[in-house]
């Protein structure tokens, strides 16, 4: 069973890894039901969804209405007017077939424009905290993507106390020093405030690019290599008190799950650097093929 640890300061013992309900986008209600059966043997007591991934909440509902009290439901919002966003709850609690939302968030909140129309009288903050006033929602929270998120989250942070951050980690983008530098002041600042701390992009190879998408992951190409999924995600759970949002592929699901169920220590640089030499040379492969 993969192990818990206190979700934050919200009071929840939730697994070190969530379900990223984006592998659902495009699944059946059988596939769903699947999946379902795999999370509960290991455990997994918590789910992150949104109103764009497609079939996921639609899916999800059905569970609800059988596992509610034992799983802990996050979904999101990307509007940033209160219209857009209040509409969005109400979508949602039907689709899930749920009178309550444990975590809602705002869903990438990056852009300097969209913060502002968000913070501002009549954005989507002030339905945000009539949703968490009136029951609808018990925790609040902002996610992200991209190399500006670290910073734009800590700016959302002096702005309002939210219940958790999301945002990317993994070994390769940490070797970026800007980034770093942001994200390591937002984990000492979440851990002061005693806010979640989620990550996602633990098994990112590599963006997409021009290469067709043989995977059900939006902005990157995934890991495939068992032993290369491990050592990520080892790598991603090494940092403490955080917690690990699974990629949006079923096929590589089932991998990150038993990676995280052998979770013991963290990789040595050494050992993740040997992963990123062996992608840079099957690039270099995949290029020559290409000049043949």
């Amino acid at each position: 069973m993969i192990s818990k640890q206190p979700f934050g300061r919200t009071g929840h013992s939730s697994t070190r890894v969530i379900f990223g309900a984006y592998a659902l986008s495009k699944a059946t209600q059988k596939e769903a039901d699947r999946i379902l059966e795999m999370l509960l043997k290991y455990g997994v007591n918590h789910i992150d969804t949104a109103p764009m991934y497609g079939n996921a909440e639609k899916c999800i509902g059905p569970w609800m209405e059988q596992h509610r009290d034992e799983l802990f439901l996050a979904t999101k919002s990307r509007k940033r007017s209160y219209k857009g966003a209040w509409d969005d709850l109400q979508n949602s609690l039907s689709r899930l077939r749920v009178d309550s939302i444990d975590l809602w968030q705002m869903h990438g909140l990056t852009n300097p424009v969209s913060w502002e129309k968000v913070m501002a009288p009549g954005g989507a903050m002030d339905a945000f905290i009539e949703a968490r006033d009136k029951g609808l929602v018990r925790f609040l929270g902002v996610t992200g993507h991209g190399k500006k998120v670290p910073a734009m989250h800590k700016q959302s942070l002096e702005r309002f106390d939210f219940d958790s951050v999301l945002l990317p980690y993994n070994y390769l983008q940490m070797q970026n020093d800007r980034y770093a530098a942001d994200f390591n002041e937002l984990v000492e600042l979440c851990r002061r405030r005693k806010t979640a701390f989620q990550t996602i992009k633990s098994i990112s190879r590599r963006p997409w690019g021009q290469r067709p998408k043989t995977h059900n992951t939006y902005f990157y190409e995934p890991l495939e290599n068992q032993v290369a999924i491990e050592r990520s995600v080892h790598w991603a759970l090494g940092l403490p008190d955080s917690f690990l949002i699974t990629a949006g592929d079923m096929k590589v699901l089932p991998k990150i799950l038993d990676a995280a169920n052998r979770f013991k220590k963290r990789p040595s640089n050494e050992e993740m650097n040997s992963i990123v030499e062996e992608f840079e040379m099957q690039v270099i492969a995949s290029s020559m093929s290409d000049l043949k």
